[in-house]
């Protein structure tokens, strides 16, 4: 059943809504699937897609309540713009909102009286159009206890635990967990862009938590083992040592080894190799620089320093 969550008149005689298709079949636990805060963060649309696919499938299957919730920032969606145009925020900036706030903070303290009380939600991003990451899910080390098992059981490649200092308090997930409705974070892919197989990935993930919460009687596809990352000594950024455009030579998700190349930065005016961009240490590369156009001190990569 597609429901309003906001509806707002526009001065230019249209309507601002965020909506969420909440899938229900008997009694049971509700959990939330939220995308599109970043609006040039497109890779969870897919997997709303196939899971209300799924669940409106085999509707016997479930048990409980799906709510899922695709574009929780319309507005930068349809513009192709990572915040909110005309407001110029970042809607992540903005929980756990006002009702006596702007258009973004009643919207946002709407979303989280919405999603407040179930038993799970994911938070769904993208990476940004300058970075492609593996599929990973991003915890505050003040809810590990609480969230690291239900992601080890969502098919992702990484737990990356941050520390307290890392994680803003503005948050949808912080503003959810602090008031204990459970949030997962997931990252993958690349902005303004849909990678089928994460979607498919993490979907399938889904499907393994609603299993092991009673939700699902249908099928759920074997799951992932995940890496976990509770040392921020183990996280290695590599950083462009001069400007120019890049090329990489390595694919994020590659284990690489101390000292091999991962890509170059060269001048297309001149035909040279400016630098080569090498692994600090030998481990995981789980993100890669996907736009080439870099400047010095631009994020190249990131690996996760462990034994192959």
């Amino acid at each position: 059943m597609i429901q309003d969550i906001v509806s707002i008149r526009l001065p230019v005689d249209e309507t601002y809504h965020i909506q969420k298709n909440s899938i229900s079949h008997g009694s049971g636990k509700r959990i939330c699937i939220v995308t599109g805060i970043h609006g040039d963060e497109l890779e969870g649309q897919y997997v709303c897609f196939l899971l209300a696919r799924t669940l409106l499938g085999h509707p016997e299957k479930l048990h409980g309540t799906v709510d899922i919730y695709p574009a929780a920032n319309p507005l930068g969606i349809d513009s192709i713009n990572r915040g909110l145009p005309g407001f110029d925020l970042d809607m992540n900036r903005t929980f756990p909102g006002s009702d006596t706030g702007d258009m973004v903070e009643f919207t946002a303290m709407k979303l989280v009286e919405d999603l407040l009380g179930a038993d799970l939600v994911f938070d769904i991003h993208a990476s940004n159009i300058y970075l492609t990451e593996i599929p990973q899910i991003r915890i505050n080390e003040k809810h590990v206890d609480t969230l690291v098992p239900l992601a080890r059981l969502s098919n992702v490649d990484l737990i990356w635990v941050h520390g307290n200092s890392t994680v803003l308090e503005s948050t949808l997930a912080y503003s959810l967990n602090s008031r204990g409705t459970p949030c997962l974070v997931a990252e993958m892919g690349v902005g303004m862009r849909l990678t089928e197989q994460y979607g498919r990935q993490l979907t399938d993930g889904i499907l393994n938590v609603m299993k092991e919460l009673g939700m699902w009687d249908g099928e759920a596809a074997a799951v992932k083992e995940p890496l976990i990352c509770d040392d921020p000594d183990e996280v290695v950024f590599l950083n462009a040592p001069t400007s120019g455009m890049f090329m990489k030579t390595r694919e994020h998700g590659s284990w690489v080894n101390k000292g091999e190349t991962v890509g170059y930065i060269f001048d297309p005016l001149r035909g040279e190799i400016r630098e080569y961009i090498s692994a600090a240490r030998s481990g995981l590369l789980f993100t890669i620089r996907e736009y080439p156009l870099v400047a010095e001190g631009s994020l190249m990569g990131r690996i996760l320093a462990r034994d192959m």
